[in-house]
């Protein structure tokens, strides 16, 4: 189900020649906040972990639970209808809740 109303300008946000998908805009605000969250959190650990590959690993599924429950990885978010956009970023949430710091 395409979201025709979702421009190419609300896709896609280019930084540097590069292009990168944006947050889901329909997921509520504080989803969106609790999902950046862990995002910051994995990132930070992806920094810290240099030399501990069990730790690398364990920040960098932080990252792709957090990107994906975003929308910014896995299926496009305007090809899904917003109820499964928004049960797979829910799902995100409770499994980083679920991890270890």
């Amino acid at each position: 189900m395409a979201d025709d109303a979702a421009s190419d300008d609300e896709r896609w946000l280019v930084i540097n020649g590069r292009r990168w998908r944006r947050t889901d805009p329909s997921l509520p605000a504080e989803l969106v906040a609790a999902l950046t969250s862990h995002l910051g959190r994995g990132r930070s650990g992806v920094r810290r972990a240099q030399g501990d590959p069990d730790a690398l690993a364990a920040a960098r599924r932080r990252v792709d639970l957090a990107k994906h429950g975003l929308g910014e990885r896995g299926p496009y978010w305007w090809d899904e209808p917003e109820s499964e956009r928004l049960h797979r970023a829910r799902q995100a949430l409770a499994e980083l809740e679920g991890l270890e710091d």
